[in-house]
């Protein structure tokens, strides 16, 4: 299961430093997704070799005090909800103010693991300071400083031990084809379709589902679990932070499968927001493939598939090489097809390639069209190796690793898809020096 890690608190009390500091500071990893939401942070972070998600709920600038005072409860409010682990932050020049007392008395009253940190904290005498926090009722304090990074490590070391012992529970092995896509596409229509009962409830009201809802697909030589991600809360409950919620949902759904059916409105196009949730997928490295839905509602004479999926591609690239399937799920039109495809797209992603096999293609390949050399020198590519990752990785082990850009990679990885068949599966291919 994925972590997700929210940093909560009032403004101006370092949330952003800390959470550029878990995301940036380790650049393999970086994963921050900015545009998703309008000025919400999501991140990717790792510490003692455990990945985990990191949430910045800052972001509000409002002139009335009590609107601000709202809007900064109901980030907390969402954070709590959909967070493994909440950091609370406070800042020691600041003291306590009624705001930091506010998110306490909401954080004491959860079930869920709360560190309390003290911002700023970067020398002796502020360390006597900060243990005025104490009062706010929630434990041991974590001082640190997020702008020198001193006291994160304990504050990690404490959080990853958690995450540890979660990763311990025994998970099914049946593979998980999550459905995503923004509000109201027919995703649970859709599955409601495939497993052929109304599992799920559907209504043409955005936000129903609300929790992932996990269901056995078992028949016709398939076994698997379809995952239809839990949208948006019902109105009432979330205004402006529908689009906030719904990024975390899609998050933790995302991290939780092997392989993703994004949806796609086809009376609306693809927009913005699908490339995004596409991008999520992606740097998650997990299989993918595109359903546009609602194809019957579309004018065949002004809109053919030929035309619609050089329109996605061109919106996905670089990384073009997806299924591109047009359905309805209410009228069940190509429905049979999407079970296959994503079957083929779990099977593309779990494939190992022999060394010896990697080797052969590999040295054709580069011998075709060496890397370009680089101040007159010539980058020998002497050796690959898959990786053992879950999804498909290959190290390259080269005498100049440095000197190997972007479009020779590009090259690379495309060559590996011509031979090999990775349709919908993300490639990570990292250069190493032999």
């Amino acid at each position: 299961m994925s972590n997700i890690v929210a940093i909560v608190g009032r403004p101006n009390v370092g949330k952003s430093t800390l959470f550029n500091r878990l995301t940036e500071s380790r650049d393999a990893i970086v994963d921050e997704t900015s545009g998703v939401t309008r000025d919400r942070h999501y991140g990717k972070s790792e510490w003692n070799g455990i990945e985990f998600s990191v949430i910045d709920t800052g972001g509000y600038v409002k002139s009335s005090a009590d609107i601000f005072e709202e809007e900064i409860r109901k980030q907390v409010h969402l954070a709590i909800d959909e967070a493994d682990v909440i950091l609370f932050i406070v800042d020691v020049e600041g003291s306590i103010t009624d705001l930091d007392e506010a998110i306490a008395e909401m954080l004491r009253k959860i079930n869920k693991k709360v560190f309390l940190v003290v911002n700023k904290v970067d020398n002796y005498e502020r360390q006597y300071d900060a243990n005025i926090f104490y009062s706010l009722g929630l434990g041991e304090l974590y001082m640190i400083s997020s702008i020198n990074g001193s006291g994160t490590g304990d504050l990690l070391d404490d959080m990853v031990s958690l995450f540890k012992k979660k990763g311990r529970e025994q998970e099914t092995k049946l593979p998980r084809f999550a459905i995503i896509g923004r509000p109201n596409v027919g995703k649970s229509s859709l599955i409601n379709t495939l497993i052929g009962e109304e599992r799920n409830i559907v209504t043409p009201i955005s936000g129903t589902t609300r929790d992932s809802i996990y269901s056995r697909y078992n028949k016709y030589n398939h076994d698997f679990y379809l995952v239809d991600t839990a949208g948006l809360r019902k109105k009432g409950k979330v205004t402006e932070d529908i689009e906030f919620y719904s990024i975390m949902r899609s998050i933790r759904t995302v991290e939780n499968s092997d392989v993703c059916l994004l949806m796609i409105d086809a009376p609306r196009d693809i927009e913005s927001q699908d490339v995004n949730i596409f991008n999520l997928v992606k740097k998650n490295n997990k299989g993918i493939l595109i359903l546009v839905n609602k194809w019957d509602l579309i004018d065949k004479d002004t809109n053919n598939t030929k035309e619609f999926t050089a329109r996605i591609k061109d919106k996905i690239s670089p990384f073009k090489d997806v299924p591109v399937i047009f359905i309805s799920a209410i009228t069940k039109q190509r429905i049979h097809r999407v079970l296959e495809t994503a079957v083929n797209v779990y099977e593309n992603r779990k494939q190992r390639i022999s060394t010896s096999k990697l080797n052969k293609t590999v040295s054709e390949i580069v011998l075709k069209y060496p890397p370009p050399s680089v101040k007159g020198k010539f980058v020998k590519i002497k050796y690959v190796t898959q990786l053992p990752t879950t999804a498909p990785s290959f190290a390259f082990f080269c005498n100049l690793p440095q000197y190997i850009k972007e479009p020779y990679k590009r090259y690379l990885e495309n060559k590996l898809r011509e031979n090999f068949n990775f349709t919908g599966v993300p490639i990570q291919i990292f250069f190493r020096k032999k």
